[in-house]
């Protein structure tokens, strides 16, 4: 029970500052990871040291080539790590696949509440159809400039792991 609280909290100031200010904080993230390391060593021993260790690299694992590629922040990578390092190892990957649908839902809601939806299902199926007719996979470019809305993916990461920890993940 304590750590799901802990994990309630960690992830609510993350949506917030996500929201507001576009960003997760290492004051955040970092203490988070240490906090979990700490509770699962004092809990189970070097088992629950390697436990947390374990699952703060395979929650940096999940999100970092999305980091690389440029896109996410290294906030939402870090604090996949924390949630990553109180779930362990197997759950953050229960966590990572409801955060990915999360995420999923949470762009189509902002492409249609921001109307960009149908051209960019249009956009897409052209580039499927090319791929499929030539076997070259063609970006094509928006036609023309626009503001995309903004991810604030904490939110996704958030849901995600609140509805993996819901189905069963023990904390």
């Amino acid at each position: 029970m304590i750590l799901f609280l802990f994990l309630t909290i960690v992830l609510l100031i993350a949506v917030i500052s996500d929201i507001r200010l576009h960003k997760i904080p290492n004051w955040l993230t970092y203490p988070a990871m240490m906090g979990a390391i700490i509770y699962h060593t004092s809990t189970r021993g070097i088992g629950g040291f390697l436990y947390s260790v374990e699952g703060v690299g395979a929650g940096f694992a999940v999100l970092i080539i999305f980091y690389l590629t440029g896109g996410m922040g290294a906030g939402d990578v870090k604090l996949m790590g924390a949630v990553g390092g109180l779930l362990g190892p197997k759950g953050i990957f229960t966590a990572f696949v409801f955060t990915a649908i999360m995420g999923g839902l949470y762009a189509l809601a902002l492409l249609t509440f921001h109307s960009h939806l149908k051209e960019t299902a249009k956009r897409y199926g052209a580039i499927l159809k090319t791929f499929m007719l030539t076997k070259e996979l063609i970006y094509t470019v928006p036609a023309k400039f626009e503001k995309k809305p903004r991810l604030c993916y904490g939110v996704a990461i958030a849901l995600g792991t609140l509805i993996s920890v819901a189905f069963g993940i023990n904390i």
